[in-house]
Order: C-alpha cells, then sequence, then structure tokens
C-alpha cells in the first residue's frame, strides 16, 4: 500500500474499530457522484473489490450494508443547498479496508448530523430501517465526525472474516 493510501485513511482512524491501520492487508476507496445510482455503483465496487478480495462468505451481508450507508449519505451529500466548488473532493467517499479477519466498510459524506437508528423525527422511516439492517448484518458499526479541515463524518461497519478456505 503507497504512502497516499495510509494519508488517506489518517482522518478515518480515530473512531474506526480499534484495529491496526499498519496491519490492513487491503484497502480500496471509491468517490461517489451524489446521485442515487451511484448507490449501484457502491454496490459494483464492493462487488469487484471483495471478488478480488477473496472474501465471498459475506458478500450479501457486505453489500447490503454498503447499500445502506451509501444511501444515507447521498440524502445528506443531495440537498440543492449543500456548497460544491469544482475542486472538492466529491461529498461521499465509501473505503473498503480488509485485515486478515476483518473488514471495514467506512462512508464518509458531507453531514455533521449523527445518524440515528429508528425513531427520530429528522429521518424518514426508511432511513431510521437502513440503520436497523446495518446493526442486524455487520458485526459491529459506529460513526465519528472528520478532523482536520474536512467537514462532514465517517459511519463504518465492521464484518468478521472467516479464516479464507
Amino acid at each position: 500500500m503507497g504512502t497516499n493510501g495510509s494519508t488517506m485513511l489518517e482522518p478515518l482512524r480515530q473512531g474506526l474499530p480499534p484495529l491496526d491501520p499498519a496491519a490492513v492487508s487491503n484497502a480500496a476507496s471509491c468517490a461517489l457522484p451524489p446521485r442515487y445510482e451511484a448507490v449501484r455503483d457502491a454496490r459494483q465496487f464492493t462487488r469487484r473489490t471483495l471478488d478480488q478480495w477473496d472474501v465471498g462468505n459475506r458478500f450479501d451481508d457486505i453489500c447490503l450494508v454498503v447499500s445502506e450507508l451509501v444511501t444515507n449519505a447521498l440524502r445528506h451529500a443531495l440537498p440543492a443547498d449543500t456548497p460544491r466548488s469544482a475542486d472538492q473532493d466529491p461529498p461521499v467517499r465509501l473505503h473498503l479496508m480488509r485485515w486478515t479477519e476483518r473488514l471495514v466498510c467506512a462512508v464518509r459524506d458531507p453531514s455533521h448530523d449523527s445518524p440515528v437508528a429508528g425513531d427520530s423525527d429528522d429521518f424518514s422511516a426508511e432511513s431510521g430501517r437502513g440503520l436497523f439492517l446495518v446493526e442486524s448484518f455487520a458485526d459491529g458499526w459506529g460513526w465519528h465526525p472528520l478532523a482536520n479541515t474536512l467537514n462532514g463524518k465517517v459511519v463504518w461497519a465492521l464484518f468478521r472474516l472467516g479464516p479464507s478456505a
């Protein structure tokens, strides 16, 4: 993994599950345009990446969770009043990181609002269900605001992988 991989992960580190970033065996990320079709792109990216990493056994769970996290992130990235400049990073970014027996999906979005499962007023019933699904299918999840000059937050989900067959 080149140096730019680890600087990219720097702001993600705080608040991620306690896994040693130096021990990441694979990492991949993709920027997602602020359009709802990006959920499909995120799934395809996840499918291709997991095929390469040979972690097919949790594939359906991971794709479901990625879809939910990206849908929630896009909901925050899409309001028309979100200021965007041409040189700015796309507002939503998906990171996949793999350790020997763990996989973390992390999605960055421009909103500072904490993700709330269930019955909060500012989330439609739809998205409350999304976090409930994340909780059901992932082995752990959490979120944290981004540090430094980056706006927004990262929501992550952790999957335990069995030893490769």
